[in-house]
Parts: structure tokens; sequence; C-alpha cells
């Protein structure tokens, strides 16, 4: 069970610590944050309010001890990091247990989660090995103008202090597709993670610490965004930001500075169906894709964009989907269970009462109980509506029908949003001509949006993002070039 056996020293009372130079400790202000179980709505757990001061505190250690990291060798990294995985696997139970908790996530994809985060995590030791165990060499004469009198000798070398805040919906997985790469990379790790979610990640750090890793090295701090978060994400102490969220990404970059960024910031990400596609294979994509952990996914189908012709004959495939969904707790393994929030709820009811106003079809009545909605999926959906351009982030699926792939890729291009897109149709010719004219970072060819598998580039275009995502990337992100240059005596030496 969570904060028991191998995980009793992370918790003291009924409050998690938090974790600096490789000590679990409480906060020195006394105060705790509650996180509140999306089914009960009662506080399930509380983590520590940590203080400016733990900040700064953790971003000295972590500055210490990352100097020592980069000097050890790759092979020695990347065992930690394979080591780190099998206890992260091994220990999947309670941090699966935690997610269903926390974030209402379904039991089998909470243990889902977390194996395929010590997956991540293995194959980013093993890529990194790869990529950062070659350099390259360079010489100056393939330049004009220059003899061959200068050896270049390039190689990747880490950034610092990596700060990696993830988002609530995949706190353990998209945690570690950031710690992993900057801990191989030769980084030290500032770990900030979502309320929501932040005790499943006190467990999953809690694996590293088992694994070994130098103290200072990795650390993870709790508390309220009003009181730590601009001070994190401006501290002068991180050398990089990698963040998984909403429009707080927008804010973070904005005051950042000049060090290297990777934000993912949402979608709305488009579904077009041509007249030509398979239906039945579009039909289950699309329920998949737009229900999936209720909905909770920055790359979760979020408007379907079908030509008239066909519209009648999909919406009814997808209705008949959407009504064998299973809804309830996430303990039972339902397919949709609740929402993070009551303010989430609030939010997508919102945007559901806007379409009813405007004319909506709806496909299934409109049902709620408290963080619980049922899936419902919104026909005759009209540009004018809120929902057409909105992140719901929950099961509401709305339908725009068009009169052409133009009138679909406009729509999808109109958005403030890049993040990923999919099309629907046998003709490869014409998938491959709509995928080049869809701004979007990821263009999903008969399937739907979806992050991975891990190794893929993943990245985002607008208010989506910047910069790339995926094991590689995020190595080749959270690196910069060292160049030594050796210059040779202008007196040559001839053979003869």
């Amino acid at each position: 069970m969570a904060g028991t056996g191998v995980f009793c020293e992370i918790i003291d009372g009924e409050v998690y610590k938090y974790y600096s130079e490789g000590e679990w400790r409480k906060s020195s202000s006394g105060k705790s944050v509650s996180i509140v179980n999306p089914t009960t709505r009662k506080t399930e757990y509380r983590v520590q309010a940590c203080t400016q001061e733990e900040v700064n505190e953790v971003m000295e250690a972590a500055k210490v001890a990352q100097k020592a990291w980069a000097r050890t060798p790759l092979w020695k990294r990347a065992e930690l990091l394979h080591r780190a995985a099998a206890i992260l696997k091994e220990h999947k139970g309670p941090i699966a247990e935690c997610l269903v908790k926390e974030i209402a996530k379904p039991a089998k994809d909470a243990i889902s989660e977390v194996v395929r985060s010590g997956d991540l995590v293995s194959y980013t030791a093993e890529e990194g090995v790869r990529i950062l165990g070659e350099g390259k060499f360079l010489v100056s004469d393939s330049f004009p103008g220059n003899d061959r009198n200068k050896y270049c000798l390039a190689s990747k070398i880490p950034l610092g202090v990596v700060l990696a805040i993830p988002p609530f919906n995949y706190p353990v997985n998209l945690a570690v597709s950031k710690i992993g790469p900057a801990l191989i990379a030769g980084n030290a790790l500032v770990l900030k993670p979502p309320t929501q979610g932040a005790v499943a990640a006190l467990h999953m750090v809690h694996c590293f610490h088992l694994a070994g890793f130098p103290k200072g090295l990795i650390n993870c701090i709790t508390g309220k965004g009003s009181e730590i978060g601009d001070f994190l994400t401006m501290h002068p102490g991180v050398n990089c930001i990698s963040f998984t969220g909403g429009d707080t990404g927008i804010a973070i970059s904005k005051k950042a500075g000049m060090i290297p960024l990777q934000m993912e910031l949402g979608g709305k990400d488009a579904c077009i169906v041509l007249e030509d596609a398979d239906l039945d294979l579009a039909a289950a994509n699309i329920v998949k894709g737009g229900f999936s952990y209720s909905g909770q996914r920055c790359t979760a189908v979020k408007v379907v964009l079908v030509i008239k012709s066909v519209a009648d004959a999909l919406v009814e495939k997808v209705k008949d989907k959407v009504e064998k969904l299973t809804v309830g707790p996430p303990e039972k393994d339902c397919d949709i269970t609740p929402v993070v929030t009551e303010s989430s709820a609030n939010f997508i009811e919102g945007l559901v009462i806007d379409a009813k106003e405007k004319g909506a079809t709806f496909c299934q009545e409109y049902r709620r109980e408290g963080n619980l909605i049922w899936p419902l999926l919104l026909d005759h959906v009209r540009p004018d509506m809120r929902i057409a351009w909105e992140e719901p982030f929950g099961p509401v699926l709305p339908v725009l029908r068009i009169n052409s792939v133009e009138e679909g890729i406009h729509h999808c291009n109109a958005s403030n949003f890049g993040l990923q897109g999919s099309v629907f149709t046998r003709d490869i010719n014409k998938a491959i001509l709509i995928s080049d004219a869809m701004e979007t970072g990821t263009v999903q060819i008969n399937s739907a949006p979806a992050r991975g598998p891990d190794h893929f580039p993943f990245q985002g275009l607008k208010d989506s993002g910047i910069g790339s995502q995926g094991i590689t990337n995020s190595i080749n992100m959270m690196t910069k070039i060292k160049s030594t240059v050796i210059n040779l005596p202008t007196s040559s030496y001839t053979m003869g």
C-alpha cells in the first residue's frame, strides 16, 4: 500500500515529506497542501507546503551534486537508471494506488502508466549511451579559404540543473520523461509535481532514491504554486525548464529568461474523416481517442470534422460505441471516471450549456454527479460554439459537419493550438497532402492522436508549445555542444 513498506519513510503522520539532498524532510513552514480524491471529493492525502528558502536550499544542493554527476562515467549513469526502472516496476502497485485515488485514473491504466514509465527510463539509459557516447570530429580545410591546421572535437555536455514540471494526468510517466533524459545527460533534477498526482510522484522519486543516486542530484519539492511557482521558474539556479500543462506554460516562457525551454501546453486535436474512410475504424479510434481517461489527455480527439455525405453513418457508429462505455469509480476500471476537480467539471459543463443554447444536437442526455460526467457526443456543432475551439479536457466530443477537406483543414489551422491531428482515408496520397497542410506537430493517419511510443518525436506548434519531446529529442535538448579546437603549427611535414 501507498506510504507503507519501503515507502514508509516518505510520510510523517498524515503528511508526505519532500525530497532534498537525498533525504525525506518536513517543511519548516509547518503547513501542508491537501489533495482531494476526485471520486469522493474528500481529502485523500497531504503534502508539504515548502518555503522559498527550502527552494533555495534544493537549488544549491542540486548545483553542487551536478558537478560531480557530470564527471560520473556514462555507463554508471545508465546503470543507475536501469536500476531505478526495475525498482519502479517492482513497486507499481502502491504507485498505481496513488494514481487511482489522486487523479481517478482507472486501475488498469494506472498500472500501465507505471510499467510504461519504467520502460521509458530503461530505454533512455540505452539511448543516452548511444547519443552521448559519440562526438564529432571536424577539420578546417572543408571550409573555403582554410588550410588543414585546425581540428575541432565537438561533444554534448549537460546544461546544469533541470526544473521538471509534469501535469496531473500523467504525473509519473511525464515526470520520468523529463527525469530520465536530464540524468543520463549529466544534469541535476528538481521536480515540482502537480498537486493532484504529487503523492504518486513522491513514490516514484523514492524508487530513484532506492536505486542509489548521489545525494542532492534528484530533488522533489511540493507546495502551493502561488508561493513557490514563480520563485521556482524564475530561480537563477535553473538552467532548463521542461513543463507539460496548460496556459501556465505561456506565462513561464515569458518570465524564464534565456534558458532552454521544453513546453507542451495542450491541444484541440482535430480528426478529419473523408468520404472514403473506413468508418468502423474511424469510429473506434474516435471513441478511444476522445474518451480514454475521460478525455483528460492533451492528445485526445477534441473535435471531429466529417464530410457531410458520411456524417450520419459515422455519428451513428460513434454513438453506439459511446453508449457502451462504462461509467463509475476508477477502482472498478470504468471507462469514464470523475474528472480531476470540481472546477474542471464546472468548466466542461459551461461548454455543454453554451452548445445547448446555440442548438447543438445532444446524442445522449447530459448527466453529471459531482465530478463525474457521463460521456457526451455533440452533433451539428457550429464554429460559433465554444466547444468547437476550447479544450474541454473531459468526456465531451463535438462533431462538425464539413463540405470539403479544405474546410476541415481551415478549421484545424484556425485553432490557436497545434499539437496533433488525425485523418481517416483509404487514399494515402490524400492523407500525406492533408498531413502537410495541417499546422500541427504530429498527424496520425488512420489512428487517433497519441503520444508515443515514447521515443517518437512529440511537439506542438502555436500555443501547444515549443521544443520537441521524445527520448532522443529530450536528451539533445538537455545538453549543449562543447567544442575544443586544436590549432596545429603552421609548419608542415611532407612524406617522401
